[in-house]
């Protein structure tokens, strides 16, 4: 397999040249209520068909797959088939339930050890430095290893396999044959580096998240080995890539507007607006992709049984039947709906997490650091499609500091 043709419209959408500003092709994309990129391939850009279309059991977020006599069974009893997000209703429900009821009592506390995390990782920050390494990446893996109950030894273990995995999620047309073989290796890696972590909390169960999932409910609905490694790679990346991606996007957009920054800095209360606004004006996860399986009508197109369609999340939150002049970034918008976390069955796991982090971030940026300034825009991109962010983001700053008074701890 080869990297598809840049000259192909899907190929534009794959070529990693757009990546410091995929918006223009997005808004030519969504000019159509649908438009054909590839022979079986349909992109969708506006935010009510979006909407819509995240909800119609007609659109199949589950791979076709053709079991093999080594593919394990599931909890189901059925093939294994990924991770939850790829699968659908029935058995994505059950596993969702079990990971929500035992990922979302244990963030509901998490807010002051994320801003101690955060103070921990800013203050000191002077001269030169790059926001992505410096808290971007060390402040969500730092999070999902104290959920997990691994040592913060590890935490670049977790780095390496997270930017890993989350290459897997991008469309396999845009890989070389090489590249779909590290992505076969990572899972096996993986679940290799997982597996006497589980084996010892099934002896030695604590209070982690890993333990949890495999002692909580009915012994005979609970994940599988195999199952409860996908689903910790997915929380990984769910949890990390996408928190990166949303530090490092919001930090170059108020860098790019010191008038909102500097609101932020005198009103840390409106970290939450600024977070949503984020969200909307350049989201971690661009895109989602869904199969048809029965005739769909968009528009008046008809999009056949069979077919891929791509949503096209970050297009939809520049819609501009939906939001006011919506290449600005403006927090106070009213009534911000976007489509950062997608919607229906499969909305975002992690959403309150990404926010908390978030939130704790930029305050931080805004009030911790003298005068923060780009030194390269627009900085380089990571070439990932789906999960789009700065490999890098460097800036100048003057000496850590306070600005003014102890700011007040962000509302969720």
């Amino acid at each position: 397999m080869t990297p598809y043709p840049a000259a192909v419209p899907y190929g534009r959408l794959l070529d990693p040249a757009h990546r410091p500003d995929p918006y223009p092709l997005f808004a030519e994309l969504a000019r159509e209520p649908v438009r054909r990129i590839d022979e079986h391939v349909w992109a969708v850009g506006g935010h009510a068909e979006i909407s819509r279309l995240l909800r119609d059991p007609r659109l199949s977020a589950q791979e076709p797959a053709v079991p093999g006599p080594d593919t394990p069974p599931g909890s189901d009893g059925n093939p294994f088939r990924g991770p939850f997000l790829r699968q659908d209703p029935p058995h994505h429900d059950t596993l969702r339930a079990q990971t929500m009821h035992q990922f979302v009592p244990r963030i509901l506390g998490l807010r002051p050890k994320i801003e101690d995390i955060v103070t921990e990782l800013v203050d000191g920050l002077d001269g030169e430095l790059d926001v992505v390494s410096a808290l971007a990446y060390p402040l969500p893996v730092a999070v999902i290893c104290e959920l997990l109950g691994v040592p913060r030894s590890e935490e670049p273990v977790f780095h390496d396999f997270a930017a890993r995995l989350t290459r897997a999620l991008d469309p396999q047309e845009s890989f070389t044959a090489e590249e779909l073989a590290d992505v076969a290796k990572t899972r096996e890696d993986w679940r290799a580096y997982l597996t006497p972590m589980i084996v010892q909390r099934l002896t030695e169960p604590g209070d982690d998240l890993i333990s949890g999932l495999l002692t909580d409910g009915d012994p005979a609905e609970r994940m599988t080995m195999v199952e409860l490694a996908t689903t910790l790679g997915l929380l990984l990346i769910a949890g990390h890539e996408t928190t990166v991606n949303l530090i490092a996007n919001g930090t170059l957009a108020l860098l790019r507007n010191p008038d909102v920054l500097a609101r932020l800095r005198a009103d840390p209360d409106l970290a939450p607006a600024v977070v949503e606004e984020v969200l909307r004006f350049d989201p971690p996860v661009q895109l989602t992709s869904r199969l048809t399986t029965a005739d769909v009508r968009i528009g008046d197109t008809t999009v056949p049984a069979g077919d891929r369609v791509l949503l096209l999340l970050a297009a939809g939150n520049r819609d501009p039947r939906r939001f006011e002049d919506p290449d600005r970034f403006w927090p106070e918008r009213p009534d911000n709906r976007h489509l950062a976390f997608g919607s229906g069955v499969h909305y975002c796991l992690g959403a309150a997490l990404a926010r908390i982090e978030g939130q704790a971030a930029l305050t931080a940026i805004a009030t911790r650091l003298a005068a923060p300034r780009l030194l390269a825009d627009p900085p380089p991109y990571r070439p990932n499609t789906i999960l789009r962010g700065p490999a890098e983001l460097r800036v100048a700053v003057g000496a850590s500091a306070w600005a003014g008074s102890t700011p007040a701890r962000p509302h969720s």
